[in-house]
């Protein structure tokens, strides 16, 4: 059930998100009014362990207190329960961003209708932009994504950094039914212990408050470094991976998120395999084709690249891994 109020609860803006479950007991969408009528939307906590988003909210709402916002506000407070245990998702609830509606991948659960609801809400209410705010568990640059090739999801997507990623899958994400919308972003702040991403999401949040439109000049190439998903690496549920144990079905390289956002040539070393006829990996690409003998090959026991690519959000934590993706392949595109 979600809870829709228009007021801030008390204790919100001094409380962890780990006790957040005290003050709001699931899902919640607040509208806070503002100068300009149509809302800004923010979501946030949407995986429990990435709390950026949640305490750039509460730096904004401490900043205004006492004061009118700029723009109306509209924030949505995702996954609260597995916030209070510091998780990505509990074991028996979906992911809060795979569950959004305007896809051909929306499961059948309590929480898509949830979703639903939030989607029909903004609308009605002429949203003007959308920002959903993530942390990474590997090493990568604040970067955004965008699901349309258009020229205000780019306005919107280069407030926060030249760094942007366009991609359709995975599906079921928040900024993919609020394109459908709206110019709608997925901002990614690194690592949730880095205090910049909060500086930085914050600084992005109360940008667009202060905006009456997005610019309509389009942008120029050399101020955009565009980037398009071409692939998901998951690692098939039965083979056995580590980062330290030789004995395992691979042994992935202890540095391996410091591939990240590098152009790594072919034959590049990820990890070594225990057997050479081991295919340790599902990849799909956007069309959800089998993929993996183009990107990787064993090579006497080394697991290789295939050919030239560049990988996001590889991490070493193995929970990360499983629940999610050991990451995403992606070439350089222009936005010609």
């Amino acid at each position: 059930m979600l809870n829709v109020i228009e007021y801030i609860p008390d204790g919100l803006l001094t409380t962890p998100p780990t006790e957040l479950y005290k003050i709001i007991d699931g899902p919640t969408l607040v509208h806070l009014p503002g100068e300009r009528e149509n809302p800004l939307f923010v979501s946030v906590l949407l995986h429990g362990n990435e709390t950026t988003g949640y305490f750039a909210i509460q730096e904004l709402l401490k900043k205004y207190q006492g004061s009118a916002l700029p723009r109306s506000l509209s924030i949505f407070f995702g996954n609260v329960q597995a916030a209070r245990y510091a998780a990505r998702r509990l074991d028996n609830q979906v992911d809060y961003n795979r569950i959004w509606p305007h896809t051909d991948f929306t499961p059948e659960a309590q929480e898509s209708a949830i979703m639903r609801q939030v989607v029909e809400e903004m609308k009605a209410r002429n949203v003007f932009v959308s920002i959903d705010i993530h942390n990474n568990t590997g090493l990568n640059p604040h970067y955004a994504c965008i699901n349309k090739l258009e020229n205000a999801f780019y306005q919107l997507a280069i407030l926060f950094s030249r760094t942007v990623i366009y991609f359709i899958r995975p599906q079921g994400v928040q900024s993919q039914a609020f394109a459908e919308i709206c110019p709608a972003i997925t901002i990614e702040c690194g690592k949730t212990e880095h205090r910049h991403g909060i500086t930085h999401a914050t600084e992005l949040i109360e940008s667009c408050l202060n905006l009456s439109a997005l610019p309509e000049q389009p942008v120029l190439k050399q101020d955009i470094d565009l980037f398009h998903t071409v692939a998901i690496v998951k690692v098939k549920p039965e083979v056995d991976f580590s980062f330290t144990d030789s004995h395992t079905d691979v042994c992935f390289r202890s540095d391996l998120e410091k591939l990240n956002f590098c152009e790594l040539p072919a034959s590049t070393g990820i990890g070594d395999v225990k057997k050479p006829d081991l295919i340790p990996f599902q990849v799909t690409d956007e069309n959800a084709n089998n993929v993996y003998e183009k990107f990787f090959k064993v090579d006497n026991h080394r697991l290789v690249t295939n050919c030239d690519i560049m990988p996001s959000m590889l991490t070493t934590e193995s929970d990360i891994i499983r629940k999610d993706c050991l990451c995403y392949l992606m070439e350089r595109i222009s936005i010609e």
